[in-house]
């Protein structure tokens, strides 16, 4: 019981911890040290909230096991990130292409990018939650099969 609120704490510490984070590194929780240079939308807020959720919620999953998603995550993490974040405030983006180009041909698409970034993180939430529940009921299966082969020998 005492590690299930562990992992619950955890996956809450993520949540709140991503929602701060990406917050203010986009602007989107207002501070002093960044200023947002695009205006700030419902959608943005939207996607900044189911990403740190689904972020928090797959720590939850997370277990060491040899089936590792952290690839997908860390895709689905970066789309979110993109989706929500400024345009033309991103470095990266900004060093790719010009400000002109980022503001007539990447922010239309960016509620598209956030939906795609939404579904995978979500697809991979299901993904694991339905894996790990099926390997629950097989492994509970065969380790009660394999106890009672081991007591009648």
């Amino acid at each position: 019981m005492a590690l299930d609120r562990r992992r619950y704490a955890k996956g809450a510490a993520v949540s709140v911890g991503a929602f701060l984070l990406f917050g203010g590194v986009t602007g989107l929780i207002p501070n002093p040290v960044y200023v947002r240079m695009v205006p700030r939308t419902p959608l943005d807020y939207l996607f900044l909230t189911l990403t740190a959720l689904l972020l928090g919620v797959y720590a939850v999953q997370r277990v060491p096991t040899g089936e590792r998603h952290d690839g997908v995550a860390a895709v689905g993490t970066v789309g979110g990130f993109l989706a929500f974040g400024c345009p033309i405030c991103n470095a990266f983006l900004l060093a790719l292409f010009s400000s002109s180009a980022l503001m007539t041909y990447f922010d239309p698409l960016r509620p598209y990018l956030g939906v795609v970034a939404t579904v995978l993180l979500a697809g991979l939430v299901y993904y694991r939650h339905s894996r790990a529940c099926a390997a629950c009921r097989v492994d509970g299966v065969a380790s009660e099969s394999g106890q009672r082969e081991s007591r009648a020998d």
